[in-house]
């Protein structure tokens, strides 16, 4: 009726924020609490901190009587900007997807993920199964609802400092490159130690398993024979292994270190997050760089060699092409 003053009354009938959060672990006595722990060098100071942090987790946890330990996942010498190599990083992931955990503690967000992609895609996975990461540095657990954006923009922020540590890197090496500095795999590179001056010093020991190796192949013996009859006589590969592939000895051949220069950028990275890394084809600059340290081997035997492997190639290409020749021939015969 027209006139009628009406007194409104509004009941809530339902309040999302006075709901409790559905607890997984309710009904179970202590929460299952795994922490993880990185350091991206091998460095002492880095190893330093790694072993720091492992018995930090194991006496944090163990001292709340709330807690159960289920383990403590750690990766060691291993960059955060890709989870590919990170074993144990993916093994706790699995081990939590499949309800063996309810809590990960971790030191902070650049020790969990420096590409912020990946670290999103794992933190929802988890907390859509209701399993919290826990971010000690920044005191952020992703069961909050506001840290997606914090966590997103601190990602970002460490995603950001990875980049830019990496082009770093990249300008010193590119500059040593173009004053003609080289550096060796000293670790798995036959034949050179590093000198005091920090250029290569010959190790006559294994020059002398070097110069074995080009004059048996001049003799005639094939990669895989000069491969075979190192094993056999118990001489170890650049890595320490006891059995040598013909790739090794091919790669041996082919290096022009061992006659004193050395070719710069082989091969390239690709992009900080992935750090795949390719042949140099030409996508990058290369620095050829004569007589820059002790030879090994002449470098007129060096050239020979070079062009005995180009013979040799040559020659089984050609078989190749005979063998199939004469397969094609008996096949339009029969």
């Amino acid at each position: 009726m027209a006139g009628t003053t009406h007194k409104r009354e509004t009941i809530i009938i339902h309040n999302p924020q006075k709901t409790p959060h559905k607890n997984p672990n309710k009904s179970r006595e202590k929460v299952r609490v795994a922490a993880y722990a990185r350091v991206s060098t091998e460095l002492d100071a880095q190893t330093n901190s790694y072993s720091a942090q492992i018995s930090y987790y194991l006496e944090h946890i163990s001292s709340n009587p709330n807690w159960q330990l289920v383990e403590i996942y750690a990766d060691s010498g291993l960059t955060g900007t890709n989870l590919k190599k990170r074993n144990n990083f993916s093994r706790m992931v699995e081990d939590a997807l499949s309800g063996k955990i309810d809590l990960i503690l971790t030191k902070s967000i650049s020790r969990f993920a420096r590409n912020t992609v990946d670290a999103l895609i794992v933190t929802r996975e988890l907390k859509s199964k209701g399993i919290e990461v826990y971010f000690e540095k920044e005191n952020i657990s992703s069961l909050d609802p506001t840290a997606e954006l914090i966590f997103t923009i601190m990602s970002s922020i460490a995603q950001e400092e990875s980049r830019s540590i990496s082009e770093n890197v990249r300008w010193g090496i590119q500059r040593r490159m173009e004053s003609g500095k080289i550096t060796l795999p000293y670790k798995g590179f036959l034949g050179y130690d590093r000198g005091s001056d920090g250029l290569p010093v010959i190790n006559e020991k294994e020059a002398h398993i070097v110069r074995r190796i080009y004059a048996e192949f001049l003799s005639g013996e094939s990669f895989r024979g000069i491969a075979k009859t190192l094993t056999l006589d118990g001489v170890p590969t650049p890595r320490g292994k006891a059995r040598w592939s013909p790739e090794t000895v091919r790669s041996i051949l082919s290096n022009e270190k061992y006659k004193g220069d050395a070719l710069l950028q082989k091969t390239y990275t690709v992009d900080f997050l992935s750090h795949e890394t390719r042949k140099n084809f030409g996508e990058r600059k290369q620095w050829y760089i004569k007589d820059s340290h002790d030879a090994i081997i002449p470098p007129r035997e060096f050239d020979r060699v070079q062009k005995e492997i180009s013979r040799r190639s040559r020659m089984r290409k050609l078989s190749k092409n005979r063998k199939f020749s004469r397969c094609a021939g008996k096949s339009l015969l029969s």
